[in-house]
């Protein structure tokens, strides 16, 4: 109703969600569904409920929780991740569930049993530049918890998050120890996530967005990803994620670096398709997602006649293309002087492209 007085309030606001979740459910998804499951009902919910925090709602992988108190915000958070690091001592790296949290405090707007506002934006902004089992702090908390809660604390120094518009000091809480950390800026891409990749070359394709209107377009769109993800398979020297784990990010916002984070990936191929009148605009674009660099970039403007036969064209073409440019990155970036092979398994630039013009030639 127009000039409804919202209700205002300041509240400790608590984000969290689980890390690698597309992964662990492209791996195995009941057995992710239902260790979940068992956390929650063993520790999560019980550690917030006893620390007088609400859920206010939850998704497949996260949840919003909001507090009263920033002290039991903190202190919720801190018995979580300590009780999941002991159940997680005994599984599998591949099977752990790993939560990153983020908290803050600060206004936020109560609306239908919901919470919205900065307060709310900046909770989740933290979460998301958490670890794995690490917890995120503003500043605005960490004045009101330091010497209140039993854990360290470290100065992540003046942090830029996504969509906040003042950059803002943020904490890492150190849930493992009792004993205050010393002060001291710490690079973002340094500590705060440190990537553990495949011993080659790691490449996730996310799905091409449709920027038409025509819906035929998402299929077309959904097939070209599909037989890119096909066509670098057949390179032995790539670890390629499979399309039903990148294909969870269909129809999200995307960010390059929370990609490389859920798949421990260095490269990521993203792109978009447009139709105007029987004409197709395709374009890609080769992402270092530790470094934000862009490696590569192409636009393709073609005929829509038969549409497999452009499918085919352009996916042999984004193949022969990025291929060399993630080999060459990858000397860069070991500091290599190797040549690029034209034997055995590894494909030249020029030799890449004429095997991709003739498929069957790559069943290695």
């Amino acid at each position: 109703m127009a000039g409804e007085r919202l209700e205002r309030r300041l509240a400790a606001v608590l984000a969290a969600d689980v890390a690698g979740y597309s992964r662990l459910m492209g791996t195995d998804e009941e057995g992710t569904l239902a260790r979940l499951k068992a956390v929650r009902k063993i520790l999560v919910d019980p550690a917030i409920a006893s620390h007088q925090g609400r859920i206010v709602k939850t998704t497949g992988d996260g949840m919003l929780v909001e507090f009263s108190s920033v002290v039991d915000a903190v202190r919720s958070a801190v018995e979580v991740q300590r009780g999941m690091a002991e159940q997680n001592a005994n599984s599998p790296q591949a099977q752990r569930i790993e939560f990153r949290i983020g908290i803050h405090v600060g206004d936020i707007i109560f609306d239908d049993n919901d919470i919205f506002g900065d307060g709310v934006n900046i909770a989740a902004r933290l979460e998301s530049i958490s670890e794995p089992g690490g917890i995120c702090i503003s500043d605005d908390a960490y004045r009101q918890v330091r010497g209140k809660v039993d854990a360290g604390f470290e100065d992540l120094g003046i942090q830029e998050l996504k969509n906040i518009e003042e950059p803002m000091r943020v904490w890492r809480v150190q849930a493992t120890g009792g004993t205050a950390a010393a002060s001291g800026s710490v690079s973002a891409a340094s500590q705060l996530q440190p990537l553990a990749f495949p011993d080659k070359p790691s490449i996730a394709v996310l799905p091409f967005q449709n920027m038409s209107d025509d819906s035929e377009q998402e299929y077309f769109a959904d097939g070209l990803v599909e037989d890119i993800i096909t066509e670098l398979s057949r390179f032995r020297e790539f670890a390629v994620i499979a399309r039903n784990s990148t294909f969870f990010y269909k129809g999200k916002p995307l960010d390059v670096s929370q990609v490389a984070r859920d798949f421990r990936v260095r490269y990521v191929l993203e792109g978009s398709v447009r139709k105007i009148g029987n004409r197709v605009r395709v374009t890609a674009q080769l992402v270092d997602a530790v470094t934000n660099q862009h490696l590569w970039a192409e636009r393709y403007d073609r005929e829509q006649a038969d549409v497999f036969d452009l499918q085919e064209e352009i996916t042999h073409t984004v193949v022969a293309s990025i291929a060399p440019q993630i080999d060459l990155a990858e000397i860069a970036v070991r500091g290599a002087t190797r040549p690029v092979s034209t034997r055995g398994n590894s494909l030249g630039a020029p030799q890449a492209y004429s095997l991709m013009r003739c498929p069957a030639a790559m069943r290695f």
